[in-house]
């Protein structure tokens, strides 16, 4: 015993696994079900592992890391009823319990990890505490589905043994959400993010301002929030995120390593800042709040020196309260401005984001701007022939793709969902996954492309039953094309392990449509969201 190195008791615990795994079925989980589809993947059926009631967490002795494995014992807890203390003294080799271990192995890159798993335990390995995250959410995936139960389950926790290698494809991979049509509550947006992080995506643009409403709070423009807030869709009373609002959603997300991309949409979309503040509007006189879903009328001066002023202060005041390197400045829809002053007013409004230090990003009407260091186009065309953005990419320019053909997740299902638009047509599963970000778009190479993103507008989203509803099935989709290798896209497989995933989600109590295309195993749990009452103001619009 004392040769080996293990404890009388260490010894006799891996007989005693080792016994229950001759004698217990298979695992009830594959290690290749997982979604995203990991870049590698080598089963071993003799090698599954039983979790164990007095099973610790191991982890290296970093606070990041110390961080993740608090957060996987917390997920693990409620349904398995198991104590799972964690303590920073992991070792080279696990036994009879999970080891997070930081590694100086290049290969795994910022985000990649390695999961092997044994009889004798669990261990995954990165060289970040976003890697050791990543590797967690395929881990939470190998147990049976009722481990996303909120009380405990007499359930066997059983993971399938083998070994994973895996690697994201592209360094963005996000989605988007509207909080400007309809307002959301910051536990709504803390659920969104648990979304995200759960399928390994890694940023949540929040599309903060619009016509129907502003919803962050700026000290130095006080009736942004107080007046301009105070509106949304359909005439419902509106709200706004207070700082400590706003920097408890950044906090939450960077937890959970997704990084988030505010965005003030300019010089159009910006209705409720022209109701607070009517001296930014060209004709000084404030409109009257708007409750509709048009899109295209209203803009700030952009001849005026008091509309960069407030351009400045709105942005300063964001980029000192977000964590992350992008602002979005919007830029879609101005159809009032005339193209030669709207090109100067990007210009100057991607120069003031330059001077605090952070990277613009706006949506793909930017383009025709002149160049900055670093500057990203968000493209939401739905033809991938599109000559202007490909001339900003050779520019200098780099793509994030939101094909609104494929990627928008406000646009509805099927004829009869009963929430949504149509504009780019109509979204199940198979088409939000059936599409490649490296080839979508005629003449930018595949070195321009830094990811995708999902995003939901909310003209008729008003609840997270239909948030949900909306995002999934199709937001693991779209995360399987920016983490998961090219040559493991394959629909039928991608629908088959998404099909496992209808329980999880039934589980944890999350609305989802059950699209026929995917065979789940179980009924849907919960009813799909009525239909709104018809808005007649709304003509329809390219944003969303």
């Amino acid at each position: 015993m004392a040769a080996a190195g293990r404890t009388a008791g260490e010894l006799a615990g891996a007989a005693e696994r080792e016994a229950a795994a001759w004698l217990a079925p298979p695992a009830p989980v594959r290690l290749a079900d997982v979604v995203p589809a990991p870049e590698r993947v080598e089963p071993d059926p003799g090698a599954d592992y039983l979790l164990p009631t007095d099973a610790v967490i191991r982890v290296s002795a970093d606070p990041d890391a110390l961080a993740v494995g608090e957060q996987l014992a917390a997920l693990l807890r409620p349904a398995t009823g198991y104590p799972l203390p964690v303590t920073d003294t992991a070792g080279p080799t696990p036994t009879g319990g999970i080891a997070l271990h930081l590694t100086d192995d290049a290969d795994l890159g910022a985000e990649g990890y390695r999961l092997d798993v044994s009889a004798d335990g669990v261990r995954i390995g990165a060289r970040t505490a976003a890697g050791l995250w990543h590797g967690v959410q395929t881990l939470r995936q190998l147990f049976p589905p009722s481990i996303e139960s909120a009380t405990p389950v007499g359930a066997r926790w059983a993971l399938p043994g083998g070994s994973i290698l895996d690697r994201p494809r592209y360094p963005h991979r996000g989605a988007m959400l509207d909080v400007a049509r309809h307002f959301f509550t910051v536990a709504d947006v803390l659920r969104v993010i648990d979304h995200l992080a759960r399928y390994k995506l890694n940023r949540l643009h929040l599309h903060l301002t619009d016509d129907q409403g502003w919803r962050i709070a700026i000290d130095s423009w006080p009736r942004l929030a107080t007046v301009g807030a105070a509106s949304e869709v359909g005439g419902g009373p509106g709200g706004y995120y207070t700082r400590a609002d706003y920097r408890r959603i950044v906090a939450y997300a960077a937890a959970r390593h997704v990084t988030v991309v505010p965005e003030i949409d300019l010089p159009g979309h910006t209705n409720a800042a022209l109701v607070a503040y009517p001296e930014l509007a060209p004709d000084r006189t404030a409109p009257p709040p708007y409750t509709g879903t048009e899109v295209g009328f209203s803009y700030v001066d952009p001849a005026s020196e008091r509309t960069y002023d407030f351009v400045a202060d709105v942005l300063g005041e964001l980029a000192a309260l977000t964590g992350g390197q992008w602002l979005h400045i919007g830029g879609d829809e101005a159809f009032k401005v005339p193209a030669d002053v709207y090109a100067r007013f990007v210009e100057r409004t991607q120069r003031i984001v330059a001077g605090l230090g952070k990277t613009v990003v706006g949506w793909h009407q930017i383009a025709p701007a002149a160049h900055t260091d670093g500057r990203v186009l968000q493209w939401w065309g739905t033809s991938g022939d599109d000559p202007v953005t490909a001339d900003a990419v050779r520019r200098g320019a780099s793509v994030i793709l939101s094909p609104g053909n494929h990627a928008y997740l406000d646009m509805k299902y099927a004829p009869d969902t009963p929430i949504g638009h149509d504009w780019a047509g109509l979204i199940d599963v198979r088409r939000a996954y059936d599409w490649d970000p490296a080839t979508h778009l005629t003449g930018v190479p595949t070195d321009a492309v830094l990811g995708v993103e999902a995003p939901l507008w909310t003209e008729s989203v008003t609840t997270l039953a239909e948030i949900e509803f909306m995002l999934l099935p199709r937001l693991p989709a779209i995360a399987e094309l920016g983490w998961s290798p090219r040559s493991t896209h394959d629909w039928d497989s991608f629908r088959r392990r998404l099909a496992g995933h209808g329980p999880r989600w039934t589980a944890a109590g999350i609305a989802f449509h059950h699209a026929p295309e995917v065979p789940w195993s179980t009924p849907p749990s919960l009813p799909a969201p009525r239909p709104a009452p018809p808005d007649h103001s709304a003509t329809g619009s390219a944003q969303a």
